[in-house]
């Protein structure tokens, strides 16, 4: 291993003055951590520059599994099975996956560049020179799971929907995001404004990351060698710290913050609370006269059914679609167990079944708002949404309905 002056000396020329850069020393690996912005053109080329000067064993990049297939494999989406998504109840990650490339695809159109081309320059950089490639950042499922159970329900309700919605619908990234995006990572400047709001977040979204990444690292290589990390410039401090201090197991810290809390089981006592209130309440009224009762059932079918019938429209949803919402709405609301838009997008897609230029471009037509509803994958997964949001809010308006009635 070379790390004389005259070795390290151009490591710190052209390619770093721009990007910042940190070198640590820890038992007996050389890190170079290198922090890049992921809306600069240079950060691509200041990654080729640094491999091309150093003798790198190890070249290390912030992303999990999934998101390095993901920007390797683009045509991976051609392979998708729509119907095996919703049945297995995973319509609602693609959503947000969706969501976030949408993002990315806009400040490529917007600022000329290529979301990932920095972690692409690296990956190819390990290929040519024979190096060993490290994917150290932890599965994008779990920080938001962590993250999301952070937060009590309502705000965790707020945030989920708040950043999709707001993802989708920006047609302009606007500077105040540029800023941001130059400091960290896609995801961590999606979560933001929602940090901003919720401090507790960026212990799942920042801090965790820099201890797991740090320990992968560690993991990953061996005395002697050189590693360079690719990361985006908000985690360069907490990762160089990380390295330097953190004294526990690679393996014990990384066991750790691979593991999803569990949710606590009040929480999931509250939809089957709602039920028996509802159904109690149908009991009661009934008691008191059929006439009540019927009325009862019929403000729980028109208001809960009428709203995820809405919802499903607005999505652009088949008109038999819409009737599925409108009828299955109320029936699923009394069993937590399944959705409105599980059973909606379910329909959706038998009714229209999406077609194979749906999903080559999805990841292009969900960068804008009409693409979301001009290409079936995305439009599908946009009924779920709106759907289950339409009988969550008609749940609560009937049953506010229902509880006027009966006092």
């Amino acid at each position: 291993m070379n790390t004389d002056g005259a070795r390290e000396a151009p490591l710190h020329e052209a390619p770093l003055d721009q990007e910042p850069s940190r070198e640590v020393e820890r038992d007996g690996v050389h890190f170079t951590l290198l922090g890049t912005a992921h809306v600069s053109r240079a950060s691509a080329l200041a990654v080729e520059r640094l491999v091309g000067g150093g003798d790198y064993q190890v070249i290390a990049v912030e992303l999990c599994d999934s998101r390095y297939q993901a920007l390797t494999q683009p045509d991976r989406l051609l392979q998708l099975d729509l119907f095996q998504v919703i049945r297995q109840g995973r319509a609602g990650v693609m959503l947000a996956q969706l969501a976030l490339s949408g993002y990315q695809r806009r400040l490529a159109e917007q600022f000329g560049i290529e979301p990932g081309a920095e972690m692409l320059a690296a990956i190819r950089a390990a290929e040519q020179r024979d190096a060993k490639l490290a994917l150290i950042d932890r599965d994008v499922g779990v920080t938001l799971k962590r993250a999301s159970r952070s937060l009590n329900w309502w705000r965790r309700w707020v945030l989920l929907n708040g950043l999709f919605f707001g993802l989708f619908t920006r047609e302009q990234v606007t500077e105040e995001e540029v800023e941001r995006l130059k400091q960290g990572d896609m995801l961590t400047s999606a979560f933001t404004e929602f940090a901003e709001a919720a401090p507790e977040l960026y212990g799942a979204l920042i801090g965790e990351r820099d201890r797991f990444m740090a320990a992968q690292l560690r993991r990953q290589s061996r005395p002697g060698q050189r590693v360079l990390a690719v990361v985006g410039a908000g985690h360069l401090d907490g990762l160089a710290r990380a390295l330097e201090e953190d004294q526990a197991e690679p393996g014990v810290t990384i066991a750790s913050l691979d593991q999803v809390p569990r949710r606590s089981r009040w929480p999931r006592l509250i939809p089957w609370a709602i039920v028996a209130l509802v159904v109690a309440g149908f009991a009661w009224g009934f008691a008191r006269s059929p006439q009540l009762g019927w009325q009862l059932v019929a403000d729980w079918v028109l208001i809960n059914g009428g709203l995820s019938a809405l919802g499903a429209a607005l999505a652009g949803a088949h008109p038999l679609t819409v009737l599925s919402s409108f009828l299955a709405a109320p029936l699923t609301s009394l069993n937590p167990t399944i959705g409105a838009g599980m059973v909606t997008a379910a329909v959706e897609v038998l009714i229209r079944k999406p077609r194979m230029g749906d999903f080559a471009q999805l990841r292009d037509d969900t960068a804008h708002l009409k693409g979301w509803w001009r290409n079936r994958v995305a439009r599908t997964l946009l009924i779920f949404a709106l759907s289950t949001l339409g009988s969550a809010i008609g749940t609560w308006v009937a049953g506010a309905s229902i509880a006027s009635r009966l006092f």
